[in-house]
């Protein structure tokens, strides 16, 4: 059966509230509340969106995330009352999307959810290739020297925003908006994303000829022409 949303947390009330007022709106979720459960779920079923709590009883959200990471790149969204920063930069190194705090208000969370499905859904374009990089908006893939890439889909949401805005210096905010959603989102989210683009992309990292950062401004992506 194909979802619009798991809820994946060990807090049964919680994660069963915010399945039934997901589905009140028309987003069909399901909620699983343990590792375990979540494997028994793809099992026989899809999901176009993740909510991964980090506390579970089983396990960790963490290394449930890294094995999901190696079958899926549909958008996980941490969620958890945790508040170290640590968590919040290990929750986006590792393939998480997004980090939200507990306790969250169903209904924020909610347009969060639909901006989210509304994005990926609707992504577009035909793609970009140099002879280095190749990148297929459609199809939201990535390869580069002839071999594909494992970009998550805010990684690859970024990615393609910046390139489809080639040549113009992209404000941070702009990027907060139009890749997030959300205009609250921080500079330290921004820039681990960027970081794992170009970890991906660029010939040397360090030194990225493709996304640049302009100082005091935001990041232009630079294109090549064919090689």
């Amino acid at each position: 059966m194909k979802w619009d949303c798991l809820v994946i947390d060990d807090e049964k009330l919680l994660a069963d509230s915010t399945a039934e007022y997901f589905n009140l709106y028309g987003v069909k979720t399901a909620a699983a509340y343990s590792a375990l459960e979540c494997r028994e779920f793809f099992r026989e079923n899809t999901a176009e969106l993740l909510l991964l709590d980090i506390n579970l009883g089983d396990g960790s959200g963490f290394w449930l995330c890294k094995e999901l990471r190696k079958k899926t790149d549909v958008p996980i969204l941490f969620i958890s009352a945790r508040t170290d920063d640590w968590d919040k930069i290990t929750a986006l190194e590792i393939g998480g999307d997004d980090y939200i705090q507990k306790p969250y208000s169903l209904g924020v969370l909610l347009a969060k959810v639909k901006a989210v499905l509304k994005r990926y859904g609707k992504q577009k374009g035909e793609g970009y290739g140099d002879g280095w990089l190749t990148v297929d908006f459609q199809a939201k893939q990535a390869a580069v020297d002839g071999r594909p890439v494992k970009l998550t889909m805010l990684e690859f949401k970024l990615l393609s925003y910046l390139m489809k805005n080639e040549g113009r210096v992209v404000s941070k905010q702009e990027l907060f908006e139009e890749v997030w959603g959300d205009r609250l989102t921080g500079d330290g989210t921004l820039n681990v994303h960027i970081r794992k683009v170009r970890e991906a992309i660029e010939r040397t990292p360090g030194k990225p000829e493709y996304i640049i950062t302009v100082w005091g401004d935001g990041y232009q992506f630079k294109g090549r022409g064919d090689e």
